[in-house]
């Protein structure tokens, strides 16, 4: 029996044009505080500028990504039909070949996505199943190609802003420290032609880093990559955010990340 009927929560229905028209990533995840029946946070997971991150990668082969991301994003902004057929297209992937970490980071994010259903549903165990099954693939992909792009860019766009949402530092800590790591890896793998890549998969990486050092509390490292974007990224929505960040050491959720192309009008 597959997860409950997957309804977009009333929160998100205002988005969910503009995410399908634009192809953002957006998700809504709900589990319980303390995993318990008494107290179910109920949370909005919008992982802002990983289709733009994720189109900026270099594309010297074909990516087993350009098949399923597309519907992944419209799954996620709440068509039913586009994520089974997503998850399907991963689930065939992966009997052929076990080894396809890029099939198997996004089925894990499938996964994860799911567990908000159970959740809603009111069960609570198979809830928590899902969330825990979902990192873990997500995590086993990037074991098996940690220097693959397009396995570590949408951990970590997943993982940075699902921190956002979870009720406390010690929860979401674990989860900004790896998403960071895996911007990081990113960073150095496409530090070659990294300058000539567009503004917005720059300015997202780079504010990632940023607001996520921010957020474990390093000041210095995220000193230096809000400067960065500052010296490198001037004109834009990325220097503006990260000269507020610099002058108050505080950013909002929607100024640290999709900027550029994606900013609400």
């Amino acid at each position: 029996m597959g997860p409950p009927h997957r309804a977009v929560h009333p929160l998100f229905l205002p988005f969910v044009g503009k995410l399908r028209r634009r192809a953002r990533w957006s998700f809504t995840v709900e589990f319980e505080r303390r995993f318990t029946m008494n107290h179910i946070l109920k949370t909005t997971i919008t992982v802002f500028g990983l289709s733009s991150v994720v189109l900026g990668l270099a594309a010297a082969q074909e990516r087993f990504d350009m098949r399923v991301r597309n519907d992944f994003f419209a799954g996620f902004a709440g068509n039913e039909q586009a994520l089974d057929r997503a998850m399907k297209l991963c689930e065939e992937e992966l009997a052929r070949n076990p080894g396809n970490a890029s099939a198997l980071v996004w089925h894990g994010s499938g996964v994860f996505f799911e567990s908000r259903m159970y959740f809603r549903a009111g069960d609570q165990a198979k809830g928590i199943e899902f969330w825990q099954r979902g990192l873990g693939e997500m995590d086993k992909a990037v074991t098996m190609a940690p220097d693959d792009l397009g396995v570590r860019i949408p951990r970590g766009a997943v993982l940075l802003t699902a921190s956002r949402t979870l009720p406390n530092a010690e929860m979401a800590h674990p989860l900004i420290e790896k998403g960071v790591g895996d911007f990081e890896r990113a960073l150095e793998i496409q530090k070659a032609y990294f300058d000539t890549l567009g503004t917005h998969p720059r300015g997202e990486l780079l504010i990632g880093l940023a607001d996520g050092y921010a957020r474990l509390g390093k000041d210095e490292q995220a000193t230096a990559y809000f400067e960065r974007i500052r010296a490198t990224l001037h004109d834009t929505a990325y220097a503006a955010s990260a000269e507020k960040w610099l002058a108050a050491k505080t950013l909002a959720p929607r100024e640290a990340g999709c900027l550029g192309c994606h900013v609400a009008k």
